[in-house]
Formats: C-alpha cells, sequence, structure tokens
C-alpha cells in the first residue's frame, strides 16, 4: 500500500533514496532537535505534545530526557503507525491523528511542553495552530518551535536558479523554475511568514513572554545552511512534501536536447561551488503565563 504524501516525503524523497544522506541529514536534524528540547526546558515527570511529530525526533528525544508522557501528534496516520512501531509498546508514548490547527483532542491546560520542528511552514491557518498551542498548555507550560523562515531566500531573484546566476540560459531555466511553480503546489503557507510573524502570532494569542532566536546566512558555495550534495542526488530530492523531485520537473519540462543543455550549464557551477545560498530558521519559545529564563 503507498504511502502518503507526508510519509513518503520523511521517509524517502527528502534523501533521494540515498541511506548516506538520510544519515547526514539525521545527524544535523538531532542538533535542531536537542536545541528545541533545551528550549522547551524539559523537566521528568512533565508532559509533551509534538506537534507534527513526523518520525518521531523530537519526542522520542522527549522520552530519553525522562517525560512521563510524550503524545505524537502528526496528520499523517502513516507516520504516526511508524512512529507506534518504534515505539515498541513504550507505555508513555501517545498517538493522536490531528493537524496544528485542530487538536481538540487535547484537553485544555494539560500538558506542559509543546514542541514542532517545521510545522507551521505547512499550516495555512497559522492563528488558529498558535492559539491551539496556547489552549493546551497548562499554566507556566513553554512552546518550543523550529522553523525554516523561507521567505529570506524565496523566491530567487531573476535570472538565479539554486543561487547560480543562469542568465546566459535564463529562458530555458525560466521554464523550468515556472514548471516546478505548477507542480509543487500548496507552498504559499511556505512564504507567508517571517519570524517577525510568529512572534505576534504568539503574543496575541496570549503568551505574554516570548522570544526568538534567528539565524540567517547568505553563504557562497553553499545551499540551504550546508555543502550542497552531489547534483545527481540533488535531482533526485523533493524539497518539500508537496514539491516534486528536480528530476520529475526537468523530465516534464524539457526535451532531451533543452536537458543536456541546462544541465551541461548548470553542473560545472554547482560543482565548482559558484553558487550562492541563502538561508534562514527561527527557534522561537513562549511561556504560558510567567517570564521567560535566559538561555
Amino acid at each position: 500500500m503507498a504511502r502518503d504524501r507526508w510519509a513518503e516525503w520523511i521517509l524517502n524523497r527528502r534523501f533521494g533514496g540515498d541511506e548516506a544522506a538520510a544519515a547526514a541529514s539525521l545527524e544535523r536534524l538531532r542538533e535542531v532537535r536537542d536545541r528545541v528540547l533545551d528550549r522547551a526546558e524539559l523537566q521528568e515527570g512533565e508532559t509533551l505534545l509534538d506537534v507534527g511529530c513526523g518520525d518521531g525526533l523530537i519526542a522520542f528525544g522527549a522520552l530519553e530526557r525522562g517525560a512521563s508522557r510524550v503524545i505524537f501528534s502528526d496528520v499523517s496516520r502513516d507516520l504516526l503507525d511508524e512512529s507506534r512501531e518504534l515505539a515498541a509498546g513504550d507505555s508513555r508514548a501517545e498517538f493522536v491523528h490531528a493537524g496544528a490547527q485542530d487538536l481538540s483532542a487535547i484537553p485544555d491546560e494539560s500538558v506542559d511542553v509543546v514542541t514542532t520542528r517545521s510545522v507551521i511552514i505547512y499550516v495555512t491557518e497559522k492563528r488558529r495552530a498558535f492559539a491551539e498551542f496556547f489552549r493546551v498548555l497548562k499554566p507556566g507550560g513553554r512552546l518550543s518551535m523550529f522553523e525554516p523562515i523561507n521567505r529570506f531566500g524565496f523566491p530567487e531573484a531573476e535570472g538565479r536558479f539554486l543561487g547560480i546566476d543562469v542568465q546566459e540560459i535564463w529562458p530555458l531555466a525560466r521554464r523550468v523554475r515556472d514548471r516546478y511553480n505548477r507542480m509543487a503546489g500548496g507552498e504559499e503557507a511556505m512564504l507567508d511568514f517571517d519570524e517577525r510573524d510568529l512572534l505576534e502570532l504568539a503574543r496575541e494569542v496570549g503568551f505574554p513572554s516570548v522570544d526568538v532566536q534567528l539565524e540567517a546566512r547568505i553563504e557562497q558555495g553553499r545551499l540551504w545552511g550546508r555543502e550542497p550534495p552531489p547534483l545527481d542526488h540533488l535531482l533526485k530530492t523533493a524539497p518539500n512534501p508537496n514539491a516534486p523531485t528536480f528530476e520529475e520537473v526537468l523530465d516534464a519540462e524539457l526535451d532531451a536536447a533543452e536537458r543536456e543543455r541546462f544541465l551541461a550549464y548548470i553542473r560545472p557551477r554547482f560543482e565548482a561551488g559558484d553558487l550562492v545560498g541563502r538561508f534562514a530558521v527561527a527557534y522561537l519559545r513562549a511561556r504560558h503565563g510567567l517570564s521567560l529564563k535566559g538561555g
């Protein structure tokens, strides 16, 4: 049976089916997990709700840190099944099929910590999601989030593709870009906010204390904040659950001769690091009713 698009992306398409790339990505994500949990100030014996848990990266980290109860919540039943299997019957783990904007299965003031990682970028009703986070937290509870700020790097300027100056083949590259946009769909929510909006949304729903740590970089020779993978691997990856792989876009838009010309221009520049990457992420935390500590 085919997995839903969320599970297929989390478990396969974001890595292009490459196990080594998956392992490297997991190592980077562990750093994100630890920072989210550190900022949440999770204590042993507390209850944590991980919204948009995916394959359980943060939720399992909370179990390792001694949480007495961890609620795995996701819109994907396939990912919940994956996490349930990995939990191997741990009685502290619970599983709830729910999206961030409707956590009605979770009672008011019932959890100590809410965490998310790359969730709000897929939510159209962002204020409603923040209101749900506030509702389920106990007084003194904490919200800790990690979100990419895609607006910082996208859309790319005319004449650039994957950070590369493609003015010489811009008519061809523009067709590839436009085809990607038509095939992707559902990406508006990924670009309709920045770190200031996150602060305001948290404040509007009732959090009296909110802070954001923004990391933003413009770097020669790097893509999405890291060393770029080999081009042939990149072509097999999908940037997000709503998107096609770059290879699927090329197959849909270009004939064999056009594809050869396009890649003949892109490949040497990509491999030489002749690209400029723009990357930003935000770590938000908020407390329900009490001031935040430093750190």
